[in-house]
């Protein structure tokens, strides 16, 4: 019979897109879309996660949809709240009933302001952590991807998720330099919608832009060119319409995206010391988060940069990975509450 642990401690990736929880000892035990779907007039939650994803774009007018989070931060806090705490009672199903309260750590954009870092902390305590600690979002995703970031050595990780591109170079436990930009995953979606829309007059929902960008999306100039059949509603009809989109397209319609991130590290690269400089050109740049995943970015980058860059193995889990991890390190967050969590200016 296994023994129960009194502590059950989680780390928690609360994303734009994406929520996951980390458990002590289990880890990824919950891996759901950030939506919610809650019915109008009662306000009563319909559903969360997954379920609430395949709603979108289908609901009648007395159910409303909605992503709680917007470029990585609390848009609607009690709609967070609520959504926290299924997702934390989803990952302690197993737990003794003997089982105190947990401690939870939790990631944040590293270009938080301290309002909307308080507002995160509340809604974790809110949702049945005993204490919460932030921990930056880049520096997670370092220890996640299994980057030695309490050494005297600069690592460079760039962290692309559905909300905020977060580059930062770490070195002895902390974020030596880093930039927070809103241009990330969403902003790719947004891209394809808008070109769609003025090329072709076709109106297509959110969840076909992240199919077409998952299928067909590349930075650059990709080699082979694909089609991918696109259905939406023509907008000079209103009638159903297929059109057929190529990858060339999907690609020089991201162009400006890719271009943002592109220089959000080139940014970070000049503020970045010579001597940690000099580490991140031998051991190069490392890309996670789901927006990474996007085909012939990280040759993009490197051609800009002119530096080797990897995708982490686990891109999609890495920062709630890495948030687990920190648990270990759990008396250095009490005791240094700014620890990892803010750049050294």
């Amino acid at each position: 019979m296994g023994k129960f642990s009194l502590s059950q401690d989680l780390g928690v990736d609360l994303g734009t897109a994406n929520t996951l929880v980390f458990v002590k000892g289990q880890g990824v035990v919950v891996k759901e879309p950030t939506v919610v779907a809650t019915n109008v007039q009662t306000g009563d939650i319909q559903a969360v996660g997954e379920s609430a994803k395949h709603m979108i774009g289908r609901t009648p007018g007395s159910i409303s949809v909605v992503r709680p989070m917007k470029d990585g931060v609390i848009a609607d806090y009690d709609t967070t709240a609520v959504m926290m705490t299924y997702f934390i009672k989803q990952a302690m199903r197993k737990r003794s009933l003997f089982a105190r309260k947990p401690n939870v750590m939790i990631c944040v954009p590293s270009g938080i302001t301290m309002v909307e870092e308080r507002a995160v902390i509340d809604a974790t305590k809110q949702a049945g952590a005993k204490e919460a600690f932030p921990i930056a979002e880049p520096f997670a995703a370092a220890i996640g991807v299994g980057l030695p970031v309490w050494e005297p050595m600069g690592s460079m990780i760039v962290d692309i998720g559905g909300g905020t591109t977060e580059v930062a170079v770490i070195s002895l436990g902390g974020i030596v330099t880093s930039r927070s930009i809103r241009t990330a995953g969403d902003n790719m979606d947004e891209a394809i919608t808008n070109y769609i829309r003025k090329e072709y007059s076709l109106m297509i929902g959110e969840r076909s832009a992240e199919s077409i960008k998952m299928d067909i999306g590349a930075a650059g100039e990709e080699l082979e060119n694909v089609d991918m059949d696109i259905r939406g509603r023509d907008l000079l009809t209103g009638l159903p319409k297929t059109i057929t989109l190529t990858s060339r397209e999907v690609a020089a319609s991201l162009e400006d995206t890719v271009a943002g991130i592109t220089q959000a590290v080139k940014q970070t690269l000049e503020k970045t010391p010579p001597e940690l400089a000099a580490d991140i050109v031998d051991r190069g740049i490392v890309l996670t988060g789901g927006g990474s995943l996007l085909k012939n970015l990280d040759k993009v980058i490197s051609e800009e940069t002119q530096m080797p860059v990897f995708v982490a193995e686990e891109a999609l889990e890495s920062v709630v990975i890495g948030t687990g991890k920190s648990l270990e390190y759990i008396q250095r967050f009490r005791s240094r509450p700014n620890v990892s969590s803010r750049p050294v200016e």
